[in-house]
């Protein structure tokens, strides 16, 4: 017999045999076992956490950015209640985490022993399996147990439709190993114990589903895979493509880059009705679009879904094809006329943006500026709330974007800091953030990973006086309660927090002086903060003034512009 601790290595080789090269700790009694593997098994790098609401969502910033899964381990009670955010965000965003907390055994539940909540199925319906491990000696059996379990927890975190798995470990003392730790009874070779192959990619052809010229658009959001080979789809079937940042896709000569502006005029929306609409990965954060698509009754509305994410709140879907989306085949092309008259509209309301946004600093400029000269390596985490609405109002459609990552599946603001320094140390490029002063508060306690963990980051903060996008609610005619309940300002001296972080900190009042930053290389090695100042009313009324000006245009080039043949 050998102790708990060589069944442990065990599992943590296995999991890295199986390709998982990241993890994540934080401090505690009861998961020493647990960090001391991860820490010291060959070919993982574990990153450092102070606290495990941290933890969990760089982690997930990390699994979104490399594609692989990422291992958390935290300590019992309340440490493992903390992680529920970024487990809810991975389930609702399909993300692969591998969730370890330690526990106490089952002699020490219910009897009043410190530190002890009941963590037997803790986030519920939020991961794709749970399993209490016990706690056991490790004989030849159970090495040979462990490492298939290794196994599984790897095959269901990244199956067809990805997300975080748990695994409750019951620990009893000694928790620091008596003598030495072996990962005993790995396959040669480094191979995996157990190999589950991953399902063939389905072919569609949209053909068969779309027989003949139709006017179709292609609606394109957050997909676990960036949707790179739909601008040649749309070329070639003449669709508008309307994608959203998040899915890589805003690009070619289809991409309709302002449809979420254009869509806000009802004339304009109801005339370029389209019959067919091809959605691919998640719905966008535009409500326009969402709303334009709702009143769709008439049209053929298909999903290309292989992960099974049941993206269809308003139930206008006719089919859901679970094909791989870069193997698609194009229906027979729309008529020309159709995809220009898109087009013209959108080159007239990218001519207004310019316009009305004009050389000064504003939110709506600064999200412009970005989408048009991060380099192409790039990878953006944008906060959710009024940053990634931003980015898909003024985003440009280019011919090599950079990567836009959020926290889209639950929504939340929660963590924002702390995934986007996980996306630094999975990219292989320069990482940004674009982040708001509420956001920001929620997680200053992620500025921590850029020191500890020597990551280089670049935070763009639209610091406005609190949360722009309430603003656009009814509940902001609530005067008396609205400010303070609901807008919460912070009131925080940014400039001192970067200090006390050790961040570098530089304070941009003009477009030109971020411009200057973007344009600068070599990209820092150290993390550093861009303080942007605006005014949250001034932000407001410049989004509504837009939304005036190319509405009115719209309706212009409804009638009178290419393709107006088409809608008499």
């Amino acid at each position: 017999m050998t102790d708990t601790h060589n069944l442990i290595a065990a599992f943590v080789d296995e999991l890295v045999r199986c390709g998982v090269a990241d993890a994540c700790t934080s401090p505690g009694s009861r998961s020493a076992p647990l960090v001391l593997a991860l820490a010291r098994a060959d070919g993982l790098r574990a990153y450092s956490h102070v606290d495990e609401r941290c933890a969990g969502f760089f982690a997930l910033g990390l699994a979104k950015a490399s594609g692989r899964p990422v291992v958390i381990a935290c300590t019992s009670g309340t440490a493992a209640a903390n992680l529920a955010p970024a487990v809810i965000e991975a389930s609702e965003a399909r993300v692969p985490l591998i969730v370890l907390t330690a526990d106490r055994p089952p002699e020490l539940r219910e009897v009043g022993a410190g530190q002890t909540i009941d963590q037997l199925k803790l986030y519920g319906s939020a991961v794709r399996w749970f399993f209490e491990v016990g706690n056991h000696d490790a004989d030849e059996t159970r090495i040979r147990w462990v490492r298939t379990l290794a196994c599984r927890a790897v095959a269901e975190a990244c199956a067809e439709r990805p997300g975080p798995v748990h695994l409750n470990w019951p620990l009893r003392e000694p928790l620091i190993p008596q003598g030495g730790v072996e990962p005993l009874g790995g396959r040669p070779g480094g191979e995996p114990w157990l190999v589950r192959e991953p399902p063939p990619p389905v072919h569609g052809d949209l053909a068969t589903v779309v027989s003949r010229s139709a006017r179709g658009v292609i609606v394109a959001g957050r997909s676990d895979q960036p949707l790179t080979a739909l601008p040649a789809l749309a070329e070639a079937c003449r669709y508008p493509l309307l994608a959203d940042p998040l899915s890589g896709a805003r690009s070619g000569a289809a991409a309709v880059a302002h449809y979420d502006v254009l869509l806000r005029d009802r004339s304009f929306a109801d005339e370029q009705r389209p019959e067919v609409v091809i959605r691919v990965g998640d719905l966008p954060t535009s409500k326009p679009l969402r709303g334009w698509l709702s009143r769709l009754e008439d049209a053929q509305q298909i999903a290309i879904d292989p992960a099974c994410a049941w993206q269809d709140p308003d139930g206008r879907l006719n089919l859901s094809l679970r094909a791989d989306p870069g193997t698609l085949e194009p229906p027979p092309p729309a008529a020309q006329a159709w995809l220009e008259g898109w087009r013209a509209a959108d080159a007239t309301a990218a001519a207004l943006l310019e316009q009305t946004l004009g050389g000064a600093l504003s939110e709506l400029a600064v999200a412009r500026l970005l989408g048009a000269e991060l380099p192409g390596d790039a990878t953006l985490f944008v906060a959710s709330s009024m940053p990634v609405r931003l980015i898909e109002t003024a985003w440009p459609a280019r011919a090599a974007p950079p990567r836009v990552l959020c926290n889209r599946g639950a929504n939340g603001i929660d963590g924002t800091i702390s995934s986007a320094f996980g996306v630094a140390a999975g990219s292989a490029g320069p990482a940004w953030g674009l982040i708001g002063d509420v956001a920001f508060a929620h997680d200053v306690g992620g500025l921590l990973a850029a020191r500890r963990l020597r990551l280089a980051l670049t935070i763009v903060l639209l610091d406005n006086g609190g949360g722009a996008i309430f603003d656009l609610l009814p509940i902001a005619s609530a005067s008396d309660v609205f400010e303070e309940h609901v807008a919460t300002p912070t009131g925080l001296d940014f400039e001192a927090l970067a200090r006390a972080y050790a961040i570098d900190y530089t304070a941009i009042d003009s477009l030109s002086a971020l411009r200057s930053v973007l344009s600068a290389a070599p990209v820092p090695a150290a993390s550093r903060l861009l303080h942007v100042r605006t005014e949250r009313a001034a932000g407001l009324a410049l989004q509504r003034a837009l939304s005036a000006a190319i509405a009115a245009d719209a309706r212009s080039t409804v009638s009178s512009g290419p393709g107006a043949e088409l809608r008499a």
